[in-house]
């Protein structure tokens, strides 16, 4: 059976302005809860340098709405595995700050899900292919509703990140995040190396050491994170396609998706705006390699990624920018950044255990 999968473009007029359009699809979801119901909103504040991120406007309106139906809305994400601006929960709040989510913009308190050091978690019993169980972040399984705000974006493992990839990779908490890694140990170039230590300095795992001029990595220490993927400013590192299966991560992300959402009533929203190439995570974000799409909303997290991916891949492809190839509508935009690359695992997978259908309808508002 095709889920409903509700869709705002972009074009505005003073008529009716965007703010306008977004409450009429938030009103399509019919949101619903108790009387003071703890509503989590999950969301990523962005790495310090990422400019791509969902803006804070947005997140203020969807408090305000949240506020109206009479709930008391938060924003959480989970701390990061590597070694960045959102490390632990002082340094994630601060980044949070930073990039503009401020009280007086947003309208709502920040909460850290996986506490101060990324270890408060729940463990939730799943009996899947990869885990009997997983660990997903404390608070929000005891938040009462979960709103999932989700920017649309490629992403080095998953292929793209959406709603799936928002309550998966980012409702895990640290030791969750690692489970999902672990296989993940980069292959590094032979020669280029500056010296300069960036990889020896953010390594979360301690596990890159500098010999003969050139980093090594400790395969017995490394957490797959990916962050000296991102941090290196010579580009050494790269993934080692033949030692991993992005399938298999994939997959594994699924299933936390899944414990996250066991029992939990959660609505989905993705942005397909700003698509950049990489995660959220960089502390960069290269251009667009699409111009914004328009906002979705839906029930149903595997249609909406469905269909964001096919709206993705109608567009036109933005040249000078990420995408190598496949710049014509019609084309798959995500293997134009990464050929070797593909995202239906995810898809595929996340139907197969039950947590939604990839057959949807989509009405425009």
């Amino acid at each position: 059976m095709a889920s409903k999968v509700f869709f705002m473009n972009m074009r505005a007029n003073f008529g009716q302005n965007s703010f306008a359009k977004f409450n009429k699809l938030l009103k399509k979801l019919k949101i619903e809860y108790p009387e003071n119901a703890l509503v989590a909103v999950k969301l990523h504040f962005g790495e310090m340098g990422n400019l791509a991120f969902i803006h804070p406007i947005w997140v203020r309106e969807i408090v305000s709405y949240l506020k109206k139906l009479g709930g008391n809305p938060f924003l959480t994400d989970t701390n990061t595995l590597y070694a960045g601006s959102r490390k632990n929960a002082p340094l994630h709040i601060q980044t949070a700050l930073a990039n503009g989510f401020t009280y007086s913009c947003v309208q709502a308190p920040i909460i850290i899900a996986d506490g101060l050091k990324g270890e408060a978690a729940v463990e939730v019993v799943i009996n899947q292919k990869h885990f009997e169980s997983v660990t997903v972040a404390q608070v929000v399984q005891e938040a009462d509703v979960l709103i999932s705000l989700a920017h649309f974006k490629g992403h080095s493992l998953a292929g793209f990140g959406g709603s799936l990839k928002n309550m998966g990779m980012g409702l895990a908490d640290r030791k969750g995040k690692f489970k999902m890694h672990c296989d993940a140990i980069p292959i590094i170039k032979k020669k280029g190396c500056s010296q300069c230590l960036t990889c020896v300095n953010n390594c979360s795992g301690q596990a890159i050491t500098i010999v003969d001029k050139m980093p090594q990595i400790d395969p017995t220490k490394c957490l797959g994170c990916g962050q000296c993927l991102v941090m290196c400013p010579n580009n050494l590192f790269g993934i080692n396609w033949t030692g991993i299966s992005p399938v298999i991560v994939q997959e594994r992300m699924i299933e936390f998706a899944y414990g996250a959402l066991l029992g939990k009533k959660a609505y989905f929203l993705n942005f397909i705006m700003n698509v950049s190439p990489d995660c959220d995570c960089c502390p960069h974000s290269d251009a667009n390699i699409i111009p914004d799409v328009g906002i979705l909303a839906s029930l149903d997290p595997v249609a909406i990624d469905q269909a964001s991916l096919d709206l993705v891949n109608q567009q036109i492809g933005i040249p000078n920018t990420a995408l190598k190839s496949n710049f014509r509508p019609g084309e798959d935009k995500l293997q134009g950044i990464n050929p070797k690359l593909s995202a239906e695992a995810q898809l595929h997978y996340a139907q197969e255990i039950g947590l939604g259908s990839r057959r949807y309808e989509l009405e425009e508002v």
